[in-house]
């Protein structure tokens, strides 16, 4: 042992420490810009599946100058949109972040509320409804483009774009900027939460009006016949008066007019993400982007097209698959884009999804599996009926947004029965219902007793003790909540909607390969935040990916 005393000690190891630390390799310059893709509704499987269909500059060009992770995740037990989006760059579940669905039940009001309306704000130049995305108000948590901001003292650019509010506001945290496609108009627009007008290149995108070219235009499949022979049969998707559901697909209104009715059916189309691609190249320009010395950019894109085909076709139609294609072949032009504006090698691009998606019912039932829809308003309907006939109150169960359900404490209070009792009854009843596979308790969440399980643990971490449901019902494999009869939708904590792709890419701080480890959307926070010597945003519960990034 040293006969060195303590501070003597304490200062060699700091002088070792301070010549080693002289003669270490130089880290890595910082990526000029930061760019987080989101493909909304992209199951990580589709990657794989059609990887040999992709062009080079696109998503193989992620997959193979990249890290990989296959088995990535959107670990928590409400996949959806708004709460996928809120994890990907704050690095929080929704117990912590506080968006726990698109919509939810308010507490107090027992009314339905918006992930991002905010009253107090509107969007700048386009009509403003109740409800509209607006603002990250109810985002609780701070993200890496805030701390991104934080650290710079502002000199940082943090702007979002998506076809949904929701996509892009969750992006931007609160410090950054979103802009978001209009149904009505087919603009892209902000809201007076970022600023009181548009900047200029802003007016000169609108004045353009890119979004009329489509009108009268056809989606027609990119490859050969061939390439689609494994996908669903057309038949699973019958023809309607508003569709012929299969291709060619054409884009006009039943007025005849460029108006909201065509706005809104370029949503379900590759259009929508080739618009949402071409704002952002142009608040590449419109904000320098990248082009401050010694300042990193981060630019989210989220693309809302895929999500829409594959609730109205499932991820097993040829349209989806085929949007896919071309979905990569916008991204290898934007990628080819800003490597001739900011110089190749000089970004730093992260691509992952908000949640998966399962089959729809009728692609399962035809492979002799087990699948449906579960409508939420009849469920509670009926449970009502059956707590009535027990405790003599006639609603017992006050609201849902599935799968939260809310029952009225102060009625359960004044009849003298304990709530667990209450709760108890009603997830026993629910569990007996088709499609239904398990049922927590808010006394369950209170207690942290919802089990080790993969599924509890999911469950608990999307549950939120001041907004969510007293009650909160998991459907059974391959059936979701849907009033409708057709299509598909998700929000479960199985495989199918938490598996996401997790793609990094750029050789300077990543390395390339294919990576098993099992890792999570909220690994990417505080992944970025190591790599541009950032402290990580304060809810993070993410692991650094440090198996995929260049040693310094």
């Amino acid at each position: 042992m040293s006969t060195l005393p303590s501070l003597a000690r304490r200062v060699l190891a700091f002088s070792v420490f301070a010549v080693t630390a002289v003669h270490a390799a130089p880290a890595p310059s910082a990526p000029k810009l930061v760019l987080v893709l989101a493909v909304d509704g992209l199951p990580a499987e589709q990657l794989q599946r059609y990887r040999g269909q992709f062009g080079q500059g696109g998503l193989r060009r992620l997959m193979d100058d990249g890290a990989v992770f296959a088995n990535a995740h959107q670990a928590h037990g409400v996949t959806v949109t708004a709460v996928g989006h809120a994890a990907i760059l704050s690095g929080a579940y929704p117990y912590q972040h506080g968006i726990i669905g698109n919509n939810w039940i308010d507490p107090v009001s027992k009314t339905s509320v918006y992930c991002t309306d905010d009253a107090a704000h509107t969007y700048i130049g386009e009509e403003t409804k109740p409800n509209d995305g607006t603002s990250p108000a109810r985002l609780r948590v701070d993200t890496l483009g805030d701390q991104l901001r934080y650290a710079s003292g502002n000199r940082a650019k943090v702007i979002a774009v998506s076809g949904k509010d929701r996509g892009a506001i969750l992006l931007a945290g609160k410090t950054g900027t979103a802009y978001m496609y209009m149904d009505k108009t087919g603009n892209f627009a902000s809201s007076t939460w970022y600023m009181a007008a548009h900047p200029q290149w802003v007016q000169q995108y609108q004045a353009a009006r890119p979004q009329d070219r489509y009108y009268g235009k056809t989606w027609k499949p990119l490859l050969a016949d061939a390439a689609y022979a494994g996908d669903a049969p057309d038949e699973l998707f019958p023809a309607t008066p508003a569709s012929p559901n299969r291709f060619p697909f054409s884009f006009y209104s039943d007025s005849g007019n460029i108006d909201a009715d065509y706005f809104n059916r370029l949503k379900t189309s590759p259009f929508l993400d080739e618009l949402t691609l071409e704002f952002a190249r142009a608040a590449v320009e419109g904000e320098r982007l990248g082009g401050t010395s010694g300042v990193t950019d981060l630019l989210g894109v989220s693309l809302s097209a895929h999500d829409y085909v594959n609730h109205a076709y499932g991820p097993e139609s040829k349209m989806s698959h085929d949007h896919l294609q071309h979905l990569d072949r916008m991204l290898a032009d934007f990628f080819t884009y800003l490597d001739r504006k900011l110089g190749a090698g000089n970004v730093l691009v992260v691509l992952t999804a908000d949640h998966g998606f399962p089959n729809t019912p009728e692609f399962v039932k035809a492979a002799k599996g087990d699948a449906g829809r579960v409508n939420a308003g009849a469920l509670v309907a009926a449970l009502n009926v059956a707590l009535a006939a027990k405790y003599g109150h006639e609603k017992l169960a006050i609201a849902q947004s599935a799968p939260n359900f809310h029952l009225d404490y102060a009625a359960i209070d004044k009849l003298g029965v304990a709530r667990g009792e209450v709760e108890n009854t009603a997830a026993a009843f629910l569990r007996a219902q088709e499609g239904v596979a398990e049922v927590f308790t808010r006394s369950q969440f209170e207690a942290n007793a919802t089990g080790t399980t993969r599924m509890g643990v999911l469950m608990r971490r999307a549950w939120h003790r001041e907004l969510s449901g007293d009650l909160v019902v998991v459907t059974r494999p391959n059936w979701y909540f849907s009033s409708g009869s057709s299509g598909t939708s998700h929000g479960s904590p199985y495989a199918y909607d938490t598996n996401v792709p997790l793609l990094l890419s750029g050789r300077k701080w990543i390395k390339p390969g294919y990576y098993g480890q099992y890792a999570e959307t909220v690994d990417i926070a505080p992944t970025l935040a190591n790599v541009l010597r950032l402290r990580p945003p304060a809810a993070s519960e993410g692991r650094v990916l440090v198996e995929a990034l260049q040693t310094p």
